[in-house]
C-alpha cells in the first residue's frame, strides 16, 4: 500500500510540474477537458465515446513521455549533442503522430456523426 501511495504523489507532484511548465501539457488536459462533454455527443456508441476521449488521454501520456525525456535529456548535458537532439525530436515526433491520430480519429467521428450519419 506504502508503494502504491509513493507512486501516486510521485505522479501529483509530476502532474502539477507539467501543469506549471509544459504549454503543450496543459493545452492536451484542456482538450481532455473539453472531450468529455463533446464527445459524448458526438460519439454514435460508448465505445466511439471512449475512443474520442482515450485518444486524447493516449496524447496527454505521449505529452508526459516525450517531457520525460526532454527533462532526462537536458539533466545529462545541455550543450549540443546529435544523439541527444535525436532523443528529443523522437519524442516530438510522438507527440505529432499521436495528434494526428487523435485528428483522425475525431474527424472520423464527426464526419459520422454530422455528415455521413
Amino acid at each position: 500500500m506504502q508503494r502504491l501511495a509513493s507512486a501516486t504523489r510521485n505522479s501529483l507532484r509530476a502532474w502539477r510540474v507539467l501543469m506549471r511548465s509544459e504549454a503543450a501539457f496543459k493545452s492536451e488536459v484542456i482538450a481532455l477537458v473539453l472531450a468529455l462533454p463533446v464527445g459524448w455527443f458526438i460519439a454514435s456508441s460508448f465505445r466511439g465515446y471512449l475512443l474520442l476521449v482515450g485518444i486524447i488521454l493516449a496524447l496527454i501520456v505521449v505529452e508526459a513521455l516525450n517531457s520525460a525525456i526532454e527533462a532526462a535529456c537536458n539533466a545529462y548535458s545541455r550543450e549540443f549533442n546529435a544523439d541527444i537532439r535525436l532523443a528529443k525530436d523522437c519524442g516530438s515526433l510522438a507527440v505529432a503522430l499521436t495528434m494526428l491520430i487523435a485528428a483522425v480519429v475525431w474527424a472520423s467521428a464527426l464526419w459520422e456523426r454530422f455528415i455521413a450519419g
